[in-house]
């Protein structure tokens, strides 16, 4: 086994997205940067998720699950309590032949991590889980679409073949049911429309057992 994770790195990775000098965002480290990706390792932390949305279109389901999670923060819970906002909201997306579901995720702030008020249209849970806390990142801009997302995962997984996280990306686990076939990090809010910073994440494990 490689010590492909053993330390951070020393280079420089993706600058900090503007959005996240005004609001909470996740912790991880950088432990390899190069022109086409970086590596990082996710704190675990508390989230909240929509349910599974099937649709063929990746605008449609994100508009659906950000309506859903956005009404949650505003409110809608069994606490009545206004959340602010965070970034980034994610969308797991699970590929299959003929059949697309999407997952969209809202990071809690640190406050209620230990107890995010409950809701019947989201559920709490923490993410990511390890050993899988490890993430192959592509940053690109614009506004993102079916062909956008499309487009920017393969060039991700294209620019991971002959490395040595080629063989980290997960596909299956033990005792780990639902993995996505990659991830849809969105820092900014659909009524921003300059300076979008988007980001395509493929999950890696920590060994190649």
């Amino acid at each position: 086994s490689l010590p492909l994770f053993g330390q951070l790195c020393h280079g420089v990775g993706y600058e900090q997205p503007a959005s996240c000098g005004r609001l909470e965002c996740p912790a991880y480290q950088v432990l390899h940067t190069q022109k086409e990706f970086e590596i990082r390792r996710y704190e675990p932390a508390t989230w909240v998720g929509t349910p599974a949305i099937n649709s063929s279109s990746f605008k449609d389901a994100t508009t659906t699950g950000f309506n859903t999670l956005f009404s949650y923060i505003q409110g809608k819970n069994k606490e009545d309590a206004r959340i602010k906002m965070t970034a980034p909201v994610v969308v797991d997306i699970y590929s299959s032949t003929g059949n697309t579901t999407f997952k969209l995720y809202f990071y809690m702030p640190k406050k209620y991590e230990l107890d995010p008020p409950l809701s019947d249209q989201v559920h709490p849970a923490r993410l990511p889980v390890p050993p899988l806390n490890y993430a192959a990142v592509r940053r690109f801009g614009g506004f993102m679409d079916d062909n956008s997302v499309v487009k920017e995962a393969s060039a991700l997984k294209n620019s991971l073949k002959g490395t040595p996280w080629e063989s980290r990306v997960v596909e299956k686990f033990v005792g780990v049911p639902d993995l996505p076939s990659y991830t849809v990090a969105g820092y900014n809010s659909p009524f921003e429309y300059e300076g979008h910073v988007n980001e395509i994440l493929i999950w890696l494990k920590r060994d190649d057992k």
